[in-house]
């Protein structure tokens, strides 16, 4: 059995405003063993749970955050940027049962600590085929179609409520409560990591490759904070004006798909003026 941890920081333990993820700031040094924890706790469960192999892959920001040295010795890590299917890099080759998204976040334009979707701000809200679609809900279509299932999810209460949607089945922890998207109820790192390790090891006996998902086509639609994002993102081939503020475009796989969400983020990240966005 092998397992893929995508990980990201924005869900992880005591992790509740923007220096806390911010590569360089003191609290994001900080964050960083916090955030460690949580996927070395991941780890430990898959293989309490008979796991033979743990992959993470490396999915916040410049995906150079984890502590490699105190992460549990039996795992091995993808880190670093430019990566084929970005945040779950690695469930393309055939070889891997399960994924777990550990860190995770809710999407743009709703409820939860430090919700948004790829960009921190700019993207007020992202659909897939009319449902509104977190990075949980994308990465999971990915997943779907190589036969691979969510196992576990982590991040803070609405994150798991989110999570019930597109991977009902899935084992979820909850490691802070939402009170503002720059506040929330914290637990403590131990016992954070105990429960992530004991829903980890439940969740192994989920990691069961299915058929790949196959002929449905996906249509993604972006709403931005500013008309102008709108005519940056609309130099990506096949995405078009749906709004005022929207785009809309049409892959017919979520592979496709999600590299162009990737083409048209990267351009409208390149848009955005200081101070006016």
């Amino acid at each position: 059995m092998k397992i893929l941890i995508s990980a990201d920081m924005e869900g992880a333990t005591g992790v509740t405003w923007p220096a806390d993820v911010l590569p360089g700031t003191p609290q994001w040094e900080r964050c960083r063993r916090l955030f460690t924890s949580d996927v070395s706790a991941a780890v430990a469960g898959f293989l309490d749970g008979g796991a033979d192999e743990v992959l993470i892959n490396e999915a916040h920001w410049t995906m150079r955050n984890l502590l490699l040295e105190e992460l549990d010795d039996r795992a091995q890590m993808l880190t670093g940027r430019h990566k084929s299917l970005s945040m779950v890099e690695g469930v393309q080759h055939g070889d891997v049962d399960g994924v777990a998204f550990v860190g995770y976040h809710t999407g743009a334009g709703t409820e939860g600590v430090l919700a948004h979707t790829y960009l921190a701000n700019s993207i007020t809200g992202v659909w897939v085929n009319g449902a509104r679609a977190s990075e949980g809900r994308l990465n999971a279509l990915v997943a779907a179609e190589y036969g691979v299932p969510v196992v576990l999810v982590t991040g803070d209460d609405k994150t798991c409520e989110d999570a019930g949607d597109y991977a009902p089945d899935a084992r979820s922890v909850a490691v802070k409560d939402y009170v503002s998207r720059y506040a929330a109820v914290c637990r403590t790192p131990a016992r954070t990591a105990a429960d992530i390790r004991a829903a980890a090891r439940e969740a192994a006996v989920l990691a069961v490759r299915h058929e790949p998902a196959r002929g449905v086509p996906f249509t993604v639609e972006l709403e931005f904070d500013a008309e102008h994002l709108v005519g940056a993102a609309s130099v990506v081939p096949g995405v078009e004006r749906s709004g005022e503020r929207r785009v809309a475009y049409t892959s017919p796989t979520m592979y496709e798909g999600i590299r162009c969400f990737k083409a048209v983020t990267t351009v409208v990240s390149a848009a955005v003026e200081e101070q006016y966005g």
